[in-house]
């Protein structure tokens, strides 16, 4: 178990962010054992020859562990819209010393000379595995990013609600049903154990839908961070059912109907297009009516806006079910 002290600075700066190379990391573990993740099973036992494939056995070997993995391979992201070519960057200019501080640690309690080689030239090391967390970004990730990042969305728009209602003890406890606050403490269920104060950097929470569990990251000079398995990962895997005998469709029309009973949870019009099979100009014109009917709210999240139901929308769906 894992101790983080929050301290009085600590505690007002608790943020969230979604970081791309997380995802790369998390499914590349998951890959070296499919059953790691029941809800991924069927993806794990269909990409496991993909790995093989691409051919990056060092970066396998440093991530297979139970206990630790470099740091550095997921620089912490800075928010929701990190891009992964920033942190695939942040990657290759980790200095030397880091590098191999890191891929010592991952060696602890393994076979000496598994890793021993990668310790030789940490320069070299480094832009290795730089290359292969592009490689698999390539073809794991990306082509399911949209879907993913809609999930991770969707996450950081929950917890930030949560905020509200009720404080850094709702979310922080809500992160896995293992967490708990205790006298000022965060204790988070991990194999490892250590104690961990924080700083004027406050804590870092960053939601994975390849996550098996809760991960720490604390080994300085990083930001104080944890990595926790996302909501309705489960979701990840599902076709959007049929509606076509959804009484709403009546009232308002069978896309419309499907656009208001996706929209439960904040989507732009990018994601609920993928979501639903429908163009993107189509669903724009179903959204504006919808929103100006007063049955969607509209939210500006960076460089895109998020709809989700309103109050009436909720009504209207509620009654239709």
């Amino acid at each position: 178990m894992i101790e983080i002290q929050l301290g009085e600075v600590g505690a007002h700066r608790v943020r969230l962010a979604i970081s791309p190379l997380e995802e790369v990391l998390n499914a590349v573990r998951l890959l070296t054992r499919p059953g790691r993740s029941p809800v991924h099973a069927r993806w794990a036992v269909a990409n496991r020859s993909t790995l093989t494939c691409l051919d990056v056995p060092e970066l396998v070997a440093l991530v297979k562990g139970d206990r630790y993995f470099p740091d550095f391979l997921s620089p912490p992201p800075t928010d929701a819209w990190t891009a992964v070519e920033d942190q695939l960057e942040a990657v290759t200019h980790t200095p030397a010393e880091q590098v191999s501080l890191e891929v010592t640690m991952s060696a602890a309690g393994r076979d000496e000379h598994e890793l021993a080689e990668l310790l030789v030239d940490p320069d070299k090391t480094r832009d290795l595995l730089a290359e292969q967390m592009g490689r698999c970004w390539e073809v794991l990730i990306r082509p399911l990013w949209p879907r993913i990042k809609d999930l991770l969305d969707t996450d950081v728009h929950y917890r930030s609600r949560q905020f509200g209602s009720g404080g850094i003890a709702k979310v922080l406890t809500g992160l896995h049903p293992g967490v708990m606050i205790e006298r000022g403490r965060i204790l988070m269920p991990t194999l490892n154990s250590a104690r961990l104060e924080l700083d004027d950097r406050g804590l870092l929470l960053v939601p994975s839908s390849f996550a098996g569990g809760i991960g720490v990251m604390m080994t300085p000079p990083w930001q104080p961070s944890v990595v926790y398995p996302a909501r309705g990962v489960a979701t990840l895997w599902e076709d959007v059912p049929a509606l076509d005998h959804d009484p709403l469709a009546g009232v308002v029309g069978r896309t419309k109907a499907r656009v208001l009973r996706e929209l439960a949870d904040p989507a732009n019009t990018t994601t609920l297009a993928q979501r639903l099979g429908v163009a993107p100009s189509t669903i724009s014109e179903h959204v504006k009516a919808l929103a100006a009917a007063g049955l969607l709210s509209a939210r500006r999240s960076g460089r895109s806006v998020h709809y989700r139901r309103s109050a009436l929308g909720d009504e209207l769906v509620a009654s239709a079910s």
